[in-house]
């Protein structure tokens, strides 16, 4: 691909709700748009099912992101399954580079980029990942019909997953290092109360995997029914996910405390032209969903359109850094 001929009006980095939302919205305005993200759906296709997005009573999250999706191939977005590696100021325009090689053109981006899952940390976790370590009670939980499983997690993810998990397994430990759950939802929080079969241990960690070619057992810090170690058939990681900044770095886009990218308002960043949206963005506070990522991406995309508007020719967009009011 040559970056000389492959120039685009909005560059939407990832595929998640925010980025189809961005995607939807940009083409609506006649923005030549192109959408570059490595993983399918976000948090959103492996959440399990929805029953809080306007519209479906209920719905599967990755069946959601198919919606999504299509409806951005509606308006011919091209979607390029690919990670952006590096994306850089060329004159007055941004030039991203992927993995695979190619080089594009934008005279805005849009970072709808989300999280990436955090770990524990210890020995095989990712040697074993796909072979007992899970890190997507949707995807992984049909696997698991009669055996021991492990969530560890004390959030509302970690308790929607147990109960997903505890229609198919015989046994399911809930190892949280906390001394009671944080903040589940109300209704997920009953559901979990009507399991017989969950167990749930609290000021616990998993500090060892144990197995030869994948996962068999995990080792506790602390003994349960006189064993630190469980055997176990499957291990899922529900404990969080940190945004993912690699590029907001490069472009010296500002973050907060927590990693979050600062926007404003209109989903701008400190830097023009840059735009982010979803749960990489401190926007919304703690309440992180599809729903408020969709606005997100609808919000960035119509900035950024008012930014192209300014500077009609592709890749003309003045580099230079303002201050958020």
């Amino acid at each position: 691909m040559s970056s000389s001929t492959q120039e685009y009006d909005a560059l939407i980095v990832g595929q998640g709700a925010a980025a189809f939302a961005a995607a939807l919205y940009a083409a609506r305005y006649q923005m030549r748009t192109i959408i570059i993200g490595e993983t399918f759906g976000g948090e959103t296709a492996t959440g399990g099912l929805i029953e809080n997005y306007p519209g479906y009573p209920e719905i599967d999250g990755y069946d959601l992101m198919v919606k999504f999706r299509e409806q951005a191939e509606k308006y011919e977005v091209p979607i390029v399954d690919d990670k952006v590696g590096s994306i850089d100021r060329t004159g007055h325009c941004f030039e991203a580079k992927t993995g695979l090689g190619d080089t594009y053109q934008a005279t805005t981006v849009i970072l709808a980029v989300g999280r990436e899952r955090r770990k524990l940390g210890l020995e095989h976790e990712d040697e074993w990942t796909g072979r007992g370590v899970s890190f997507c009670s949707t995807c992984d939980a049909p696997l698991h019909r009669g055996n021991v499983v492990v969530v560890v997690g004390g959030g509302d993810a970690a308790v929607k997953g147990a109960v997903l998990l505890s229609k198919y397994a015989e046994r399911v430990y809930i190892v949280y290092r906390g001394a009671a759950f944080t903040r589940p939802e109300a209704a997920n929080l009953r559901l979990l109360d009507a399991r017989p079969n969950v167990e749930r241990l609290f000021n616990t960690r998993v500090i060892e995997l144990k197995g030869n070619e994948g996962l068999s057992g995990i080792v506790l810090d602390q003994e349960v029914k006189g064993s630190a170690e469980l055997a176990v058939h499957g291990l899922f990681l529900e404990i969080g996910a940190d945004p993912r900044t690699e590029l907001a770095h490069q472009l010296g886009v500002q973050l907060n405390d927590g990693d979050e990218i600062i926007v404003d308002k209109q989903m701008r960043t400190n830097v023009h032209g840059v735009f982010a949206a979803g749960d990489v963005t401190d926007a919304g506070g703690e309440l992180k969903q599809t729903l408020t990522a969709a606005a997100q991406g609808a919000l960035a995309a119509t900035a950024a359109y008012a930014d192209v508007s300014e500077h009609p020719n592709a890749c003309e967009v003045h580099a230079v850094g303002f201050s958020l009011v």
